[in-house]
């Protein structure tokens, strides 16, 4: 798997919090991050930039992955919901990639590009939360699945 984010120099919450999640990931489930630039914001209007930062996104993609957005408005999805997607990718062999935009969210385009859009709530996030918060709910879903101790709903 792999998370495309928009944004470099995080918080050192951030970079750690997430850290903290994909280093307890299995080997065989490894998690690549790729960060990217945000879009200057001397740019007119929210439209050219999420537009620059979809050109870089999809520069970055590869041909064979399943793209994911993480999209406020997007399908709620639940911990169960993304443990249940993470096994079915793991039996069919999927390469899967999540996408968090910038601040002014994802360009329709990409949205409309991807395999599948997601919602983590209704609630709008700060874009460096919602990479700790898909680390651990990536590594919530492999416990699941794994029978391990961490998830005990």
């Amino acid at each position: 798997m792999r998370v495309i984010a928009i944004g470099t120099r995080m918080p050192s919450w951030v970079t750690e919090g997430s850290d903290e999640y994909l280093k307890r990931m299995p080997r065989e489930l490894p998690v690549e991050w790729v960060e990217l630039p945000a879009s200057k914001r001397t740019r007119d209007t929210a439209e050219l930039r999420m537009l620059d930062e979809a050109s870089a996104i999809e520069r970055r993609l590869k041909p064979q992955e399943l793209m994911v957005a993480l999209d406020i408005d997007g399908k709620s999805v639940s911990t169960e919901r993304i443990a249940d997607a993470l096994s079915s990718w793991q039996v069919e062999g999927a390469k899967v990639v999540f996408i968090i935009g910038g601040p002014d969210g994802l360009h329709p385009t990409l949205k409309a590009r991807a395999s599948a859009r997601w919602s983590l709530g209704r609630i709008t996030l700060p874009h460096p939360l919602v990479r700790v918060i898909l680390a651990e709910q990536l590594y919530r879903a492999w416990s699941i699945n794994a029978g391990h101790p961490y998830h005990r709903a």
